[in-house]
């Protein structure tokens, strides 16, 4: 009997390694996903395919180009934002200025000095950096805990005086409507609500690209030993404060950016982009998705806006008006709803819905 082992592959001798692809081939593969994903973003305003439950009406209406433009601009928005939380450590509870400063100085720009609509859009995206500069350099000063109630105060702080209507340049509680007429004409009207949609789209994928190019940056991999351990990135010799402020500057103006793009999708400034409550909200799209992952935070951020406009509708709806009262009471409500969405993310996918795949990776080999 010879003792040679037969090579395991297909019957007629041929190796198994012969007839299978090329390891890595798959994967090589998967990291194009995004080019797809982009190109049918791209036409989506050119399609009327409906998406029953999904939207209101096809893919292209405007009203759905609305909702689909604001979830793209928040999923950015959450992506930015994971500069600081996700990647740097730092939990800051007063994000919303600077988002709320692109949009505000913008407008003001607009009405009061009566600009281009070019020239205060860089202004408003300067006043949102530069605000970014100089409360992250009084935040950063302390750590932990502290640094987050120091974000907070400043939040507070600026929520209260926008209230207050300072010269009447704010609107205070009522907010201020942007001029039409300052507007170049392709953004006004419902005609051109493709136009804004692709403005929020060009936001996501710079967002994308900036934070991809920063994190993978040698500054990006100090952010991480940041996160890991801020004493050690000191004892190696370099000063923490100084890469944690220029997260801070570049979350900051990423979401001045954000401003502005919302200023253009609402027709105006709101209050309610000023307050700490606007920051809690983008934290719990960052948790949704994933903190501290490629995608995550974008899809948290997507799914949250989809989830605080359709759910509202499902409120509403005559299915749930028709069960008993005890159903009846907390269905009705949107906010139950997203909270126990979060919950249930939380609790069964922990580390975020960008955790999926491997999990189900994971079940799909253990049941092999």
């Amino acid at each position: 009997m010879s003792t040679a082992t037969r090579t395991p592959g297909r019957t007629d001798g041929t190796p198994a390694a012969a007839t299978a692809p090329a390891p890595g081939t798959g994967s090589r593969l998967l990291r194009w996903w995004p080019a797809p994903v982009l190109l049918l973003l791209a036409v989506a305003p050119y399609s009327a395919l409906p998406l029953p439950g999904l939207l209101d009406g096809p893919v292209g209406s405007p009203g759905s180009l609305q909702l689909l433009a604001t979830c793209l601009m928040f999923g950015a928005l959450a992506t930015g934002y994971d500069l600081l939380l996700g990647r740097t450590g730092l939990l800051s509870f007063g994000h919303a200025l600077y988002f709320a400063a692109g949009s505000y100085a913008t407008n003001v720009f607009l009405l009061e000095a009566g600009l281009p609509f070019a020239v205060a859009a860089v202004l408003g995206l300067c006043s949102g950096t530069v605000l970014a500069l100089l409360l992250g350099s009084v935040s950063l000063r302390v750590t932990g805990i502290g640094f987050s109630m120091v974000t907070l105060a400043f939040a507070q702080a600026g929520s209260l005086l926008v209230s207050r209507n300072p010269g009447g340049w704010t609107g205070g509680e009522e907010g201020r409507a942007a001029p039409a007429e300052a507007l170049p004409s392709w953004l006004v009207g419902i005609d051109h609500t493709a136009n804004l949609y692709w403005i929020a789209l060009a936001y996501l994928v710079l967002t994308l690209g900036v934070v991809r190019w920063a994190v993978r940056s040698p500054t990006g991999r100090v952010w991480e030993g940041i996160k890991e351990n801020e004493r050690r990135v000191e004892v190696l010799g370099l000063r923490p404060y100084g890469f944690k402020l220029t997260a801070f500057v570049l979350a900051g103006a990423l979401a001045a950016v954000g401003g502005l793009v919302h200023l253009l999708l609402t027709g105006g400034s709101t209050p309610q982009t000023t307050t700490s409550d606007f920051t809690l909200s983008l934290l719990v799209m960052v948790v949704l998705g994933g903190s501290g992952t490629r995608w995550g935070p974008m899809v948290g951020g997507i799914l949250y806006t989809w989830a605080d406009h359709r759910l509202g509708d499902l409120a509403g709806s005559g299915a749930v008006a028709g069960l008993p009262a005890v159903l009846r009471v907390p269905l009705s409500q949107p906010l139950f709803l997203l909270g126990v969405l979060f919950v249930a993310v939380v609790h069964l996918l922990p580390g975020g819905l960008a955790r999926l795949p491997s999990r189900l990776r994971r079940i799909r080999e253990e049941n092999r």
